[in-house]
């Protein structure tokens, strides 16, 4: 039976473990960063309902050989209900929040709501590990979050118009948020890809039944290129992205590494921009300068000094 702790990764000298942890967080972010462009692709093709458990099904065959082939460990009693955390928030959260969302709006406009993520993990994570950071964090990550609740409701027409779009991508940063902080610290016990591979067994249940659901609900029609999205969707973006995120995290410092994600709405914007043709257009811009702006000060203000 394999001992799940990594001892070459624990006796490595601070630098080079901090330097890794920033290259594993980036490697992450990059797979990532893909997941909003290609969701829009794939729900023009078949339902939000199928994209958002299907990949989570696929991804669970995918865990379940991985983790039967290496003979690993089964989590405690207490990490399995941990584990649901990570499951709710990533698993099934995230993925179904953003795919319901993303068949009524853009990509680029997703990734400007979605940037919030960094201010929202490291707030989860001070309130989870019992920090107390300086008052600067809290002022950051609040103008961040009203950042994007008004470019959301701008977006829809004014200051009083938050579309249920948004409400779903709020939503689902706050999924995600819970889900990556439980995860980077589990991945600390369990490891990197078996903290994900265990969440996706866990929810796999639900995850399948919502499938057969969706399949049975309506026909197939989705084309080559969006059968291709939906793939990169459950072998990437639920499956392998999280190997390379969590390893990140668990080597941290968590804080500095979650700062790498700063530059996923940038990313996302681009290849929004370059695989839909999603206009950039000035408030699109803008407002993604500014919730990242905001996110960035919230994070490096938890920074050793």
């Amino acid at each position: 039976m394999k001992d799940n702790s990594s001892a070459t990764v624990l006796a490595a000298p601070p630098l080079s473990r901090s330097r890794a942890g920033l290259w594993w967080g980036l490697l992450g972010v990059v797979a990532f960063s893909f997941t909003l462009p290609l969701t829009r692709i794939a729900v023009d093709g078949m339902s939000a309902l199928l994209i958002g458990a299907g990949r989570a099904a696929i991804a669970a065959v995918l865990a379940g050989i991985a983790l039967a082939a290496t003979r690993q460990r089964p989590p405690t009693r207490s990490q399995w209900r941990r584990l649901a955390l990570v499951a709710a928030g990533v698993v099934a959260g995230f993925g179904l929040l953003t795919s319901f969302a993303l068949e009524h709006t853009s990509a680029s406009h997703g990734a400007v709501v979605v940037a919030l993520l960094p201010a929202a993990t490291a707030a989860m994570t001070v309130l989870r590990t019992g920090e107390h950071p300086p008052r600067r964090f809290w002022i950051a990550a609040g103008a961040g979050a009203v950042a994007a609740v008004a470019f959301a409701a701008l977006g829809n027409g004014g200051l009083g118009s938050l579309g249920w779009p948004d409400l779903l991508l709020f939503a689902a940063v706050a999924a995600a948020a819970v889900g990556y902080t439980e995860g980077g610290l589990l991945a600390r016990e369990l490891g990197a890809w078996q903290t994900i591979s265990w969440a996706l067994v866990l929810g796999s249940p639900v995850m399948v039944a919502a499938t057969a659901f969706a399949l049975a609900a309506e026909p197939l029609s989705a084309t080559p290129v969006q059968w291709g999205a939906f793939a990169y969707l459950s072998a990437v973006s639920m499956f392998l992205g999280f190997f390379a995120w969590y390893r990140g995290l668990a080597l941290g410092p968590m804080a500095q590494v979650s700062q790498v994600q700063l530059v996923q709405p940038v990313m996302t914007i681009a290849w929004s921009a370059l695989l839909l043709g999603e206009p950039l257009g000035l408030p699109t811009l803008l407002g993604g300068l500014a919730v990242v702006a905001c996110a960035a000060l919230a994070v490096r203000s938890r920074l050793p000094q």
